[in-house]
């Protein structure tokens, strides 16, 4: 039977209000990792999934799925365990879990409140599912009604102004620990789309004296160019690192970019640094933390509560939530609706097989001049007389009455049967 709730919804995960940095970054699923997962899925019958990995959370929401199935998927294609999942995990069902969803999708579950980057991650993991075949109709329906809730709490509240990112907040950090960033020296290692942001906001916080460090120097040489800075190869990360007040970390790595190796020069010529962690897994091996002279904070550190632009986005949350609701209730109809759709589809098929039928027994008896002209005519007649039936079916959708009346009027045989 065509299900008209929300009751084939599950999503489970581990996200930042629950689980540390070191726990998050175990669960991490990431590239082949999520095509692994989404694969093994497929083979235990879960054929809709997406799988949302950030530095914050990894969440995996699907249908026609237990909880169980979706923890043992997690921890199986993950390096958490079952123990560390169900210590710090969380699993919702039903309406509460698409809920959530929308939650993340708009900023609302996030670290940051207003995160911008977060319905692009949500975005990456629907194209990502998309692209594995991964995304049935019911689900990719809910997909929409999530982004164009996120779409109207942009336009129809504040929730989006002002700076609302973790690179963002990563730098309002570091502008508090050392009062000014001007005449600091900054690394920044990782170019990619949380390490541009974070320079962009560096640059506009003042900081002149940046040396930027990528992997691929190309990549750092085109972020370094727009403001005129300095680039090292990844080669003289030791020394930059003794040179820096501030280093920054934000690459995709799948383990520690800075490790103790990295640290010789810098503990032969102790000053103070801070060194800031945007990546998960972490890209700073946490021994390095243990150095007298090394502040390492990492994602759990940051948080942009005292900021004015945050006291003004929270006053949007009920309207946000409001925006929800209201797009939560416009999925729950059109679920209720698809009751309808098998006897439909099974009138639509009944039609049409008349209209086959009389006309090959006509078919001899016309032209080929007119075989056209009929086949148009009679098509036109099967739709008009369908269009009317399926008005009616899809206003009384709440109906048990009136798509059995069809089914029995028109003599269906695919109707209940197929539901």
């Amino acid at each position: 039977m065509v299900n008209s709730t929300f009751d084939t919804f599950t999503v489970i995960g581990i996200n930042h209000w629950d689980a540390p940095v070191e726990i998050r970054e175990k669960f991490s699923v990431c590239g082949e990792k999520k095509r692994s997962l989404i694969e093994g899925a497929g083979r235990e019958g879960i054929e809709s999934l997406i799988v949302i990995s950030t530095c914050n959370r990894t969440e995996i929401i699907a249908r026609n799925a237990t909880p169980h199935e979706l923890i043992r998927l997690l921890t199986t294609y993950s390096d958490g365990s079952l123990d560390e999942f169900h210590k710090y995990g969380f699993e919702q069902e039903g309406r509460r879990a698409a809920e959530h969803l929308f939650k993340v999708a708009v900023g609302l579950d996030s670290q940051i409140l207003g995160d911008l980057q977060i319905i692009k991650q949500v975005k990456e993991g629907y194209e990502f599912s998309s692209r594995e075949d991964a995304v049935d109709g019911y689900l990719h329906r809910l997909m929409q009604h999530v982004f164009r809730a996120h779409k109207r709490s942009r336009n129809e509240t504040s929730l989006g102004h002002g700076a609302a990112t973790v690179a963002y907040a990563a730098v309002k950090f570091a502008n508090r620990t050392f009062d000014h960033l001007k005449n600091k020296n900054i690394l920044l290692v990782g170019t990619g789309k949380i390490g541009k942001v974070t320079c962009k906001n560096l640059v506009n916080m003042g900081a002149s004296r940046l040396t930027l460090i990528n992997r691929t120097r190309e990549r750092a040489e085109f972020v370094a160019g727009h403001y005129d800075l300095d680039v090292a190869d990844m080669s003289r990360l030791p020394e930059k690192i003794v040179e820096s007040d501030l280093v920054i970390v934000a690459t995709g790595a799948s383990e520690p970019v800075i490790r103790m190796e990295h640290m010789g020069p810098a503990r032969k010529n102790p000053h103070f640094k801070v060194m800031l962690d945007l990546s998960v897994p972490r890209n700073i091996d946490p021994a390095v933390g243990e150095l007298d002279f090394v502040d390492v904070a990492n994602m759990d550190t940051l948080s942009d509560v005292t900021d004015e632009a945050y006291r003004k986005r929270e006053k949007e949350v009920p309207k946000v939530k409001a925006i929800i609701g209201e797009e939560l209730d416009e999925y729950e109809r059109w679920l209720r609706e698809q009751r309808v759709v098998p006897t439909i589809k099974a009138l639509i098929d009944k039609l049409e097989g008349i209209r086959d039928e009389e006309l090959d027994f006509f078919r001899n008896k016309i032209s080929d001049e007119d075989q056209e002209k009929v086949e148009k005519l009679t098509r036109r007649i099967v739709n008009k007389i369908a269009a009317y039936s399926i008005e009616h079916l899809r206003d009384h959708h709440e109906s048990e009455d009136v798509p059995r009346v069809v089914e029995e009027m028109f003599k269906l045989n695919g109707g209940r049967e197929n539901e």
